[in-house]
């Protein structure tokens, strides 16, 4: 009877403290209720509801860090009924089972999350490129800031490696554009304070094509987190992945940055319906109200703002081919084709 309602699910704290309050007389009750309903037993000793933000997941594990310590936690049964994970960046409610350990019960309302990789209230994403081995695609970074427009972040170009090749191009591009675009070098320093100034007192994710030097901007950024630096491989191009896991970290200025794995396993399947693409290229935004037809699709339709504005120079000629690409490839996504992943 006593295991029946203390482990019956969903239940408030009062009414789990209520319930092991009730039964109390029990000689053995404490033990009882701490191996059948953690949260329970958190209730009766008084425990109450903690609130922090999940800084890293790892195993089944989540550790929060809250204004006294950082608590290892795991999720409540609940969460997989209702068919909800909670992710890093995560503002969540938990219990405490003991000193250092506990039990999410909550979790806030989310601004954005992403799925690959695993990470939630994103304000910024920086687009980490490079003129040098590996060289990066343009296509890489539009595809990412449309990504990031599309979840409400604001994107910063990172081009690092700007000591071995100052990527006149890719800085051409992106400035016009109208994106913040910050040159860097983490083996000279090079614009490394102009970075940080970007992000203070927001929570960033650091993405883009293996072996541009994410982690060895971290690290010199703040020597602390001595993430593992891969090599590029000379005959591929392209870097060693050195993140296994998605894990914030505080920098210096209240700024908090994930490190995550490479553009191929970034969350590229939020780009399904065709007639959003257009607006996630801002710098056309100007040029697509003055198109002859209110349902262009700025590729090769007569009177197309966008397409005047390519030819006079007034648009780079590869943001509109990243742009067709986008369109292109969400055009052929089928919805019944993913429902599984869903």
């Amino acid at each position: 009877m006593i295991e029946g309602l203390i482990t019956r699910e969903p239940y408030s704290p009062r009414r789990a403290r209520s319930l092991c309050q009730r039964f109390n007389e029990a000689g053995d009750f404490n033990t009882r209720v701490r191996k059948l309903a953690p949260t329970a037993y958190a209730a009766l000793r008084g425990g109450g509801n903690h609130s922090g933000v999940i800084t890293k997941a790892l195993s089944g594990f989540y550790y929060v860090e809250s204004a006294e310590d950082i608590i290892e936690c795991k999720a409540r049964g609940l969460f997989r009924l209702e068919k909800s994970t909670p992710l890093v960046g995560d503002r969540v409610e938990f219990l405490l089972t003991e000193p250092g350990r506990g039990y999410i019960t909550s979790i806030f309302p989310r601004r954005n999350f992403f799925v690959r990789p695993a990470v939630a209230n994103i304000d910024k994403i920086i687009i980490v490129a490079s003129g040098a081995i590996p060289i990066t695609d343009p296509f890489l970074i539009d595809r990412m800031t449309a990504i990031a427009h599309k979840k409400n972040c604001e994107p910063i170009i990172c081009i690092n490696k700007c000591d071995l090749d100052p990527a006149k191009n890719l800085y051409e591009i992106y400035t016009s554009a109208g994106y913040n675009t910050i040159r860097t070098s983490a083996e000279t320093g090079e614009g490394l304070d102009e970075l940080l100034s970007s992000i203070q007192d927001k929570i960033s994710v650091f993405c883009g094509n293996s072996g541009v030097g994410k982690s060895s901007i971290l690290n010199q950024l703040d020597s602390y987190f001595n993430i593992a630096v891969g090599e590029v491989s000379k005959k591929l191009g392209r870097g060693r992945h050195t993140t296994r896991h998605v894990e914030l970290y505080k920098l210096a200025g209240n700024a908090v940055v994930a490190d995550t794995p490479g553009f191929s396993s970034f969350d590229t399947d939020q780009l399904t319906s065709k007639e959003e693409i257009a607006s996630l290229f801002p710098d056309f935004s100007e040029y697509i109200e003055n198109c002859r037809f209110l349902d262009c699709a700025h590729i090769k339709e007569p009177g197309c703002a966008v397409l005047e504005a390519l030819q006079a120079g007034r648009l780079q000629k590869t943001r509109h081919e990243s742009y067709i690409r986008l369109y292109e490839q969400a055009g052929k996504y089928k919805k019944w084709e993913h429902k599984k992943d869903m």
